[in-house]
């Protein structure tokens, strides 16, 4: 069961991480927070691309590093809570994207966020289940 559920992450990791790079660079760029463009001297497109490269790189580590398996886990489930405050940044900015068009859809998809995190460490945990 979590081998399974490690290559449905993995591969919905790479779906994302190409759709950063593709057909949903601006929906993404809703997401980015206006102080990272601030503080670091990179803009919004470049924080989807970036992010985009690294949801590629750890979904394809869940699948070809099976010895690194529980650290790649660890990796993945810190990367999503680093990318939470986009998150909240597109629901109390009011952004659209992705279909999330209105205050209880983009606060509602922040449940989901927590999901994620348990998902990655079950999933690479050590162990049957």
């Amino acid at each position: 069961m979590k081998t399974i559920a490690r290559w449905l992450l993995a591969g919905g990791m790479v779906f994302a991480g190409l759709s950063h790079l593709f057909w949903a660079r601006k929906e993404f760029q809703a997401q980015v927070p206006d102080l990272v463009t601030e503080v670091l001297p990179i803009d919004k497109d470049g924080v989807v691309v970036a992010s985009g490269a690294v949801e590629m790189m750890l979904g394809a580590a869940l699948v070809a590093l099976p010895k690194e398996r529980r650290r790649v886990g660890v990796i993945l489930a810190a990367f999503f809570v680093a990318i939470f405050p986009g998150n909240i940044a597109q629901a109390t900015g009011k952004r659209s994207g992705f279909g999330l068009d209105s205050d209880r859809a983009r606060w509602v998809r922040l449940l989901f966020q927590p999901v994620l995190i348990v998902w990655a460490l079950w999933s690479t945990s050590r162990g049957r289940a």
